[in-house]
């Protein structure tokens, strides 16, 4: 069987990208993150039957760096994709170095020891479109980097890292830049999540700037698709942008779910300040990773969203118990 590691297992975006993994009866997958395993309900790939092909490891990237190496050299995976990141744009402006720490100097230390290693067929890093920063225009994956938070300047700098090794020493890497992932399972201060639960609550949501930001929405289904395609098909040392056909204010998204929810999206909103580094509405385009690896998002922004609302729907007594708001962990 072939052996996966996926890093930060318990992100959004990291359990999905298990689940897909474990459709496949011949891969075996570890999942590793720096907490203990999350509810199953926040975790897609629990909902299997049959879960003998998966294994999870409990390790911080920052505190037991040493640990977890060693247990990859004992494994010996074939295959790691690394989701695992400090990733919000807001609280990155107060303790920036939380965010370096993890996402840059923890991240060198793995890849400076791996690349040592024979048995790594392939590395994807999981990236984001924040390290283009101000741009104008369609951006492609030759789009200089223009970090405008701490967020997005640690992202980028853990990219140099990945470039400066695959070029010197032949760092099997790949990169993935997506755009606003979204999908259920999310964290429930994100956007949608957020505008169903105070929906349900009776309460007002908070619009940044009116919410008239232009967002790329995509499913997180259809990025752990592209992501999957990448890892099997995907040229070494190439990042690839993964991004929906088309852009959407993020107020039209919250009428779409007040809509769904048959509430008023007058009586539901309310108009707050912007965002500090909020990016102006640019393009990703993503017609390399359509091209070679004949990808393309499949679900509507409507499925989608149905989806976010049923989820919630249906976990509602456990979800209203639960901190609504951004809880930091440096």
């Amino acid at each position: 069987m072939a052996k996966y590691v996926v890093i930060g297992s318990n992100a959004f975006s990291g359990q999905d990208f298990i689940d897909l993994l474990l459709e496949d009866s011949t891969r075996e997958v570890i999942g590793i993150s720096r907490s203990s395993e999350k509810p199953n309900f926040m975790l897609r790939f629990k909902s299997r039957e049959h879960l003998s092909q998966y294994r999870f490891k409990r390790f911080d990237t920052n505190v037991d760096i040493e640990p977890m190496l060693a247990f990859l050299d004992a494994e010996k995976p074939e295959y790691i994709v690394n989701f695992a990141a400090q990733s919000e744009v807001g609280p990155s402006w107060i303790h920036p170095e939380h965010w370096f720490e993890t996402n840059t100097v923890g991240f060198s230390k793995f890849v400076n020891h791996i690349r040592k290693q024979e048995y790594l067929k392939r590395y994807l890093h999981v990236s984001s479109p924040e390290a283009y920063g101000n741009c104008v225009g369609t951006v492609t994956e030759e789009t200089p980097d223009n970090p405008s938070t701490p967020y997005a300047a640690s992202k980028a700098a853990a990219d140099m890292i990945n470039s400066v090794y695959q070029k010197t020493y032949g760092w099997p890497v790949m990169n993935v830049r997506a755009t606003n992932v979204y999908g259920e399972r999310q964290q429930l201060f994100k956007i949608m999540c957020r505008t169903v639960i105070f929906l349900k609550l009776g309460k007002k949501i908070k619009l940044d700037g009116g919410g008239v930001a232009v967002k790329s929405y995509i499913n997180i289904r259809d990025v752990s698709a592209g992501e999957l395609l990448m890892l099997e098909k995907g040229r070494i040392g190439e990042r690839y942008h993964l991004s929906p056909d088309n852009g959407i204010a993020v107020r039209d998204v919250v009428r779409l779910i007040c809509e769904r929810m048959g509430k008023s999206f007058a009586d539901f909103t309310e108009i707050g300040p912007e965002r500090p580094g909020q990016d102006a509405a640019y393009v990703i385009d993503s017609t390399k990773a359509r091209a070679e690896l004949g990808w393309k998002p499949c679900i509507s922004i409507e499925e989608g969203l149905s989806e976010v609302v049923q989820w919630i729907e249906d976990n509602w007594d456990v979800i209203r118990t639960l901190p609504l708001e951004y809880q930091h962990k440096p």
